[in-house]
């Protein structure tokens, strides 16, 4: 799930301006044991906004690193499991294939029961082929704990959609429509879903056809320009950038052209691209907001304030929640990425061209197409466990 931990009012919360209230629970997120989720802090009132020139409070007030960045960005707690939802209670979620691997393996969760439910849909018992009746019982499962998350949080609900339809634009949209369905037969309207779509360039064609609908997509495992580009291009909500992934990759090889750049500058690879993204984003005045994620450390947080969304570990979170501040602060709280940062580019025909499948393929490079692979392959591992977990449990006691 995903939790919004703090940001300035901005229309690119995960919230309703109405909700975007909270505060980060470091006791809590220690009990924590299966699910994602996004707090809010309330709003910061001390001298680390642009420029380390805000007004100070007009009573003393401890304040921490993580409230100085979440003055910027939306900072969302990377995925956790936890087995008491009322000690922590989140803002939005993300509902996936790792989540109800999590569920099931705990005996009593308040979550246990859709997917009992799910197991004992009859439209999928009523299928032939067992590979049917698993997959039709995964939808439903997700869409069920998808719902039970909506009706307990006030923010947007993101739901992973099947990696092996990775590579089909139709599919895809079947599944998502199949998902929405089902999320309204639950009296969950469509304004509270996203879409979590991997950016192939069947998935970048779908999230257009979807967005279209007016269907919110968050396309994920973008390791290059050529790819995020795309993505807003097509109109996603939401593209998500693994900085660090992106980063390892480059500690550890050679050759690829978008990497070699930025290491030419002297700039880290993960970051680099999701500077240039954000410029290309701002500069050609797309609706689609960015998202970083695989972050490594506390100096990425800091590197990346002004971003829409920063994912970042609890460890990270609770160090910045146990730094406090002073007058004299440590690191210059300052915006790294600001709308104004797409005035500096200079963006090549090439990169300003309009993005089609030959031309993302081409662009791709060798780190994005073996890390996209990889973080595929993971994915689609995970649903056949659950596929295969259930097939175990089928059908389920009681029914």
């Amino acid at each position: 799930m995903a939790l919004s931990i703090s940001a300035p009012p901005t229309s690119s919360s995960l919230l309703p301006a109405s909700l975007q209230v909270g505060r980060w629970s470091s006791s809590a997120a220690r009990s924590a044991r299966t699910v994602a989720f996004s707090l809010r802090r309330p709003v910061l009132v001390a001298r680390v906004a642009s420029g380390g020139n805000a007004p100070s409070s007009s009573v003393d007030e401890v304040v921490t690193e993580l409230d100085a960045v979440a003055s910027f960005s939306e900072i969302v707690p990377d995925t956790v499991v936890f087995d008491d939802f009322e000690k922590f209670a989140p803002t939005a979620a993300t509902v996936s294939s790792s989540l109800l691997l999590g569920i099931a393996g705990l005996p009593d969760t308040k979550f246990k029961s859709a997917i009992d439910t799910a197991l004992a849909d009859g439209e999928c018992n009523t299928m032939e082929k067992p590979e049917d009746r698993m997959s039709c019982f995964l939808t439903k499962a997700l869409a069920n704990v998808g719902a039970e998350m909506a009706h307990l949080v006030p923010g947007r609900v993101s739901t992973e959609i099947d990696a092996r339809l990775a590579y089909d634009t139709q599919g895809i949209i079947q599944r998502v429509h199949e998902l929405l369905k089902l999320y309204n037969d639950h009296d969950v309207l469509s304004e509270r879903l996203l879409f979590k779509i991997p950016a192939t360039w069947q998935g970048i064609e779908a999230s257009r056809l979807l967005e279209s609908e007016g269907i919110q997509t968050h396309l994920t495992f973008v390791y290059s320009f050529a790819q995020a580009a795309a993505a807003a291009q097509a109109g996603a909500s939401v593209v998500q950038i693994f900085v660090g992934r992106v980063r390892d990759w480059a500690r550890t090889h050679s050759g690829d052209p978008e990497i070699d750049e930025a290491l030419k500058k002297g700039e880290d690879a993960g970051l680099a691209l999701v500077k240039k993204v954000y410029a290309y984003i701002h500069k050609n005045g797309y609706k689609t907001k960015l998202m970083a994620a695989a972050i490594r450390n506390k100096q990425d947080v800091f590197s990346l304030l002004g971003i829409d969304y920063i994912i970042a570990p609890l460890k990270i979170l609770q160090s910045l929640e146990e730094s406090v501040t002073d007058t004299d602060v440590k690191y210059g709280y300052v915006p790294r990425l600001t709308p104004a940062l797409g005035k500096t580019y200079n963006f090549t025909e090439e990169e300003l061209v309009r993005w089609d499948q030959l031309s993302l393929a081409a662009a791709m490079g060798p780190a994005a197409e073996e890390l996209l692979a990889s973080g595929l392959d993971g994915y689609v591992n995970q649903a056949r466990r659950v596929e295969e977990l259930f097939g175990k449990i089928w059908p389920p006691p009681n029914v």
